[in-house]
């Protein structure tokens, strides 16, 4: 039997707030991610998305498995803000979720805030640099 390195799905149990980002990743309870991460009501989980990918409802199939819990998706498009393609919001809105794209920075802030608020947020966070 092979014995190696065993490269798991980034993913962590709890909600917690975002303490840092920035250097192509995040820092938040006491640990840090390099890459794009989904914030979301069963926990933190790695993301495969790069600044520039094309958005697509495939993308957020993980935000869909936990719509019942999500209210309000907070979209950090990178460094930039990109507007939703018509077909991902309508799928979002059809689940019951409200979106508002913005650049990672200020989704971060507005996640922490609303996370601290108690209310059914997630955040999809696109990493820069």
């Amino acid at each position: 039997m092979a014995k190696g390195i065993i490269i798991r799905e980034a993913h962590f149990p709890g909600r917690p707030p975002i303490d840092a980002y920035g250097n192509g990743g995040f820092r938040f309870a006491d640990m840090s991610h390099r890459g794009s991460l989904l914030c979301l009501p069963s926990g933190v989980y790695g993301w495969d998305v790069a600044d520039g990918d094309e958005l697509t409802a495939e993308l957020f199939e993980r935000v869909f498995q936990d719509a019942d819990d999500i209210e309000f998706l907070l979209l950090g498009t990178g460094t930039g803000l990109r507007l939703l393609p018509a077909p991902l919001k309508a799928k979002l809105k059809a689940h019951g979720i409200g979106s508002d794209p913005m650049n990672t920075g200020a989704a971060v802030r507005t996640y922490n805030v609303m996370l601290s608020e108690d209310r059914p947020v997630a955040a999809a966070l696109i990493a820069v640099d």
